[in-house]
């Protein structure tokens, strides 16, 4: 026998839906940011040219598939939470999230170009058997820099999505 749910029941299980995928794809943009920094960092740290270019070609993937994907879904899917649950735009928490979701794109957009151009620095001098040029170390100590508002501003946003304490 199927069972049979209420309009509110299907409501219900549809927010919880959406709730999981948005949760989701904050543990994803999460992950990924701080998988992706650490073994940047790490490989960096080696100053092993051809390791240094394999982990940028890596970083620079996992940023297209997974970190992106999940920055595109965060907004239909906060949209989407925001008209279940009849949750306003004025909200004070809900629009300094929004203001920090911009902030770390404002940081994050230019990191990905970065990273690209690491990734073929690095490739080039690997293959030419020879050291990283400055404009190299130039990028790398931007891109580090870059993380940290990028990721600061993440940071605050789930908090924010948990206590709503404005």
């Amino acid at each position: 026998e199927a069972a049979i749910c209420t309009p509110g029941q299907q409501a219900m299980t549809l927010y919880f839906l959406i709730k999981y995928l948005h949760v989701l794809g904050a543990i994803v943009i999460l992950g990924t940011g701080t998988g992706i920094a650490f073994f940047m960092l790490m490989a960096h740290r080696s100053r092993d040219v051809a390791f240094i270019a394999r982990t940028a070609e890596t970083v620079v993937i996992a940023d297209m598939l997974f970190t992106l994907t999940a920055v595109l879904l965060q907004p239909a899917t906060g949209g989407v939470l925001m008209l279940l649950s009849s949750t306003a735009i004025s909200e004070r928490w809900l629009l300094t999230s929004l203001g920090l979701y911009a902030v770390a794109g404002l940081f994050w957009v230019p990191v990905i170009f970065m990273q690209i151009e690491m990734r073929d620095i690095a490739r080039k001098a690997a293959a030419q058997n020879q050291g990283l040029p400055l404009r190299y170390f130039a990028l790398f100590h931007r891109w580090f820099l870059f993380g940290i508002p990028g990721f600061g501003a993440v940071m605050a946003i789930l908090w924010l999505m948990i206590a709503h304490p404005l």
